[in-house]
């Protein structure tokens, strides 16, 4: 569970991300939402429910397989937006195997970086899925 009211409103704002993407979204935002969806709850649940030391494993698994599906779906559809979000969870994947492997405690460096990288991933996302929903509209319109 997110321990500050930062965390929460960070969360939070993933998940409307996610869901306009579901809602608005072409079939490569659609995916991609619900991609990023399963790796906030799972993030969220393996954070919950798994003990502490285990908690860094399962979240370099966790991104991995996020970042697999999003090459997946940069495959099929390569969009710019996904590439973006690739990158960052490249870059998020870094993060976790750094912290891992030099058995780092999770500080407050690696907060602002995750919180940071994660609402990035977001960002794309929403764009992704607004020129989805505005191509689909001129289309439409024409």
């Amino acid at each position: 569970m997110p321990a500050s009211l930062l965390a929460l409103t960070l969360s939070l704002l993933v998940l409307s991300g996610c869901l306009f993407s579901l809602w608005k979204g072409g079939p490569a935002e659609r995916v991609g939402g619900g991609v990023v969806l399963a790796t906030l709850l799972l993030t969220i649940l393996a954070t919950t429910f798994l003990p502490v030391g285990v908690q860094p494993i399962a979240e370099l698994v966790i991104d991995g397989l996020a970042a697999l599906a999003l090459l997946a779906v940069v495959l099929i559809y390569g969009s710019l937006w996904l590439g973006g979000a690739m990158l960052l969870y490249a870059a998020q994947f870094s993060l976790y195997a750094f912290y891992f492997v030099t058995e780092r405690p999770n500080d407050r460096l690696h907060a602002i970086v995750n919180n940071a990288d994660f609402m990035g991933i977001t960002f794309f996302l929403v764009i992704g899925t607004a020129m989805a929903w505005r191509a689909r509209a001129r289309i439409a319109a024409a």
